[in-house]
């Protein structure tokens, strides 16, 4: 099974993938990597560095047939919310809505939504209900209220199935100092390193405290469970900060100066949740008291060594300083050409070369190098070097001021800069845009390519399992052509090695149920040395069967409960129970989801073969029941062919039966009526090679054939054991 984490690699989503992956789940993480880390994670996953908002997550979704969506991805944090209310909403709701959009597109069973305590604001009521009014003092609540929203309106509009988990304070391992549950953390910290605490307030006031694993073992568990709505996901347990300290330093074996500061408005005095309806509805119940949450959350932060600077250091290459000199140096470079130009073009003017313009070649260099601004510069520059050179030839500045070359010059100069400095950066401009272009392509090429190989090898492998697993679709089919008959007894001798060979167990077996479904009679049962199956068993003195029987779902010994098999399964002959499967053990290693889930499929084949078998039963009634006894009495083609199932299960199971004559080759409807009451349902009455009356005791010894033959001498019909010959 799959499963996405958003914000898997932040402190609350890492623990959580932690826990999908230990009960066996393929996780999936998508983390733009903003306050998390890839560090957090240490088992085999997939990963892929994306905001939630980015449209490759529709990729993602495409190619991954994900069972549960767990939506933890956000910006935390009031403080960062008010700094950027945009950026806040575009994760908290965007994203959100991104995240719905594409687990209602692509089939999500499951979708899970990380929520706040910060929703209910401040309240005088403690402790909370869900049913308590809304009315947060923050745009971190303020979304965080909006976004259950959403989920509420996909679930009424497109059938999502959402829940919304309103957290309160969560800390532990792995935690930084942000978020609503950071004061763990900081006050962590501040104890390691000696520092003095400082609180808001009196320290009196009291949160509620809930261990992160706690919080990951509630959230696995709603995955699969038919809860929806919105909970409460707490500790249930008031906590002051003083007491929180004290813990603390109780902890770090010493103790610290404590400044209290003003209480910062808007923060609630008291804040805990009710969490009384996730724990009846969820059947969870948080693990760790405080004192144990902080026990392992101190004994991470010994190891770790205190929580280290993970900001990178800023390069030279980019630093402030790099970046101010790089924008200056075309300046310079500008400059020093100049600089160049006015010590060559005086002494130019006396050689052959007089006529030869510098000026113009400076500025169309400017231009192709650096663009507009560096040729209009050069421009510039340029005017007044000619102007100065004027002026040194002896021309007065009035004069100039009526001469039209220095304004034909200047017009010519502005000219040249003007169509040079214009199509180089019009060159630069296309050349960026394509660079740009080129970079997205192949950024959006590598991650489709990572996608395409991810979902390569899942496809390689299923093709694998395909061709060579025991439990394989091709095996399946291969092995349950074996219940390929039209002859119910057949198939439940046939079906006990289907079991076998499927589940890889050789403790089965199989009952078929009575029309009054008061008793179940043991049809077959596998050879196995453990396995002393009854030879009947009384529903009312079996709950797990009355259970199935009413339910007609699969029954699984989650309790191990001894003496219980551990899966049991009913077998339909249309909307009837006619038969229970059950296997009693099995490698504990084994008993997973998936052997559950392949359990219930060849039962399911069984029941289908076994609807097959008496749909032609009852169509060929005519053809297996002799006239004039009320379809009482087997023909003997279809009574050998029963018997013959008997014989093969004696032999191969070592399941009993007793073959019983009557003496009679004439059988009248008044004669099969006395026998027939006399017989249990699993037992036949047919005839044999002579036409003699047979009986045939189904899963019966001596002693239960002899209590048959008393009790129908006592009406008059007189049997022996034995048959001679039967189709010799």
């Amino acid at each position: 099974m799959k499963v996405l984490v958003t914000g898997g690699y932040g402190f609350i989503g890492s623990h959580v993938s932690d826990r999908f992956h230990k009960e066996g789940y393929d996780v999936y993480i998508i983390d733009d990597v903003s306050s998390g880390s890839k560090r957090n994670i240490q088992f085999s996953h997939k990963g892929y560095v994306l905001s939630i908002n980015d449209p490759k997550c529709e990729e993602v979704f495409r190619s991954n047939k994900f069972d549960a969506v767990i939506h933890l991805a956000a910006q935390t944090g009031d403080a960062a919310a008010m700094e950027s209310p945009p950026q806040d909403t575009e994760s908290n709701v965007l994203g959100l809505s991104n995240m719905l959009t594409l687990a209602s597109r692509y089939g999500v069973r499951k979708f899970i939504f990380a929520s706040s305590a910060a929703v209910y604001g401040i309240s005088e009521d403690a402790p909370l209900l869900e049913t308590a009014p809304l009315s947060p003092r923050s745009l971190y609540g303020i979304n965080k209220m909006i976004g259950e929203t959403y989920c509420a309106k996909w679930k009424e509009i497109y059938g999502l199935d959402t829940v919304c988990f309103r957290m309160s304070n969560v800390y532990g391992p792995r935690q930084g100092n942000k978020g609503q549950g950071g004061v763990v953390s900081i006050f962590m910290n501040q104890l390691m390193k000696g520092n003095g605490i400082t609180v808001y307030g009196d320290g009196n006031q009291t949160r509620d405290f809930i261990y992160v694993e706690d919080v990951a073992d509630a959230i696995f568990r709603a995955s699969y469970s038919p809860i929806s709505g919105v909970y409460n996901l707490s500790a249930g347990k008031e906590s002051s900060i003083n007491g929180l300290i004290d813990e603390l330093q109780i902890l770090q074996g010493g103790a610290v100066s404590i400044n209290y500061a003003s209480a910062r408005e808007g923060d609630a005095y008291r804040l805990v949740l009710d969490n009384s309806r996730i724990m009846h509805d969820l059947d969870w119940a948080p693990k760790y008291s405080l004192q144990e949450g902080l026990h392992r959350t101190c004994n991470w932060k010994s190891d770790k060594q205190g929580e280290q600077s993970e900001q990178p250091s800023v390069s030279r290459k980019n630093s402030p300083l790099r970046k101010k000199l790089n924008r200056l140096l075309p300046y310079a470079e500008n400059l020093i050409a100049f600089a160049a130009l006015a010590l060559i073009d005086s002494p130019l003017e006396s050689t052959e070369f007089a006529g030869l313009d510098l000026k113009l070649i400076y500025i169309i260099v400017m231009g192709i190098l650096y663009g507009s601004r560096q040729s209009m510069l050069a421009v510039m520059l340029s005017v007044l070097l000619f102007i100065q050179e004027k002026l040194d030839n002896g021309r007065d500045l009035l004069s100039l001021l009526y001469d039209t070359t220095l304004f034909f010059q200047m017009a010519l100069y502005l000219f040249i800069g003007l169509v040079v400095g214009y199509s180089v950066e019009h060159r630069i401009n296309k050349l960026n845009r394509a660079e740009r272009q080129l970079a997205q392509a192949g950024e959006k090429y590598t991650f489709l390519y990572e996608v395409y190989e991810d979902t390569r090898s899942v496809k390689d492998e299923l093709q694998e399992q395909i061709r060579t697993t025991e439990d394989s679709f091709g095996k399946i089919n291969a092995v349950t052509r074996e219940l390929e008959s039209l002859e119910p007894e057949k198939i439940f001798l046939e079906a006990v090695g289907v079991v076998e060979k499927i589940m890889r167990t050789d403790q089965v077996s199989i009952y078929t149920v009575n029309k009054s479904k008061q008793y179940l009679r043991l049809a077959a049962h596998s050879s196995g040395a453990f396995l002393a199956a009854a030879r009947s068993l009384k529903v009312d003195e079996h709950p797990h069967i009355k259970s199935l029987l009413e339910g007609k779902r699969l029954y699984v010994n989650k309790e191990l409960v001894p003496g219980l098999p551990l899966l049991a399964a009913p077998v339909l002959s249309g909307e009837e129970v006619v038969a229970v499967v059950s296997v009693h053990t099995v490698e504990f290693s084994r008993f997973t989801q998936y052997y559950q889930n392949l359990f219930k499929t060849v039962v399911d084949l069984i029941s289908s073969s076994l609807s097959r078998a008496h749909a032609y039963v009852e169509a060929a009634g005519d053809r297996r029941y002799i006239d004039g006894a009320d379809g009482r009495i087997l023909r003997r083609e279809a009574f050998k062919s029963i018997l013959d199932s008997k014989q093969a299960a004696s032999e191969r199971f070592g399941v009993d039966y007793v073959l019983l004559s009557t003496g009679m080759r004439n059988a009248s409807a008044e004669l099969a009526e006395i026998i027939h009451t006399s017989l249990r349902e699993t037992d036949y009455l047919g005839l044999g090679e002579d036409g003699e009356l047979l009986i045939l005791l189904s899963n019966s010894n001596q002693k239960d054939a002899q209590f048959v033959m008393d009790r129908l001498s006592e009406k008059g019909v007189h049997l022996h054991e034995g048959v001679e010959s039967f189709y010799v």
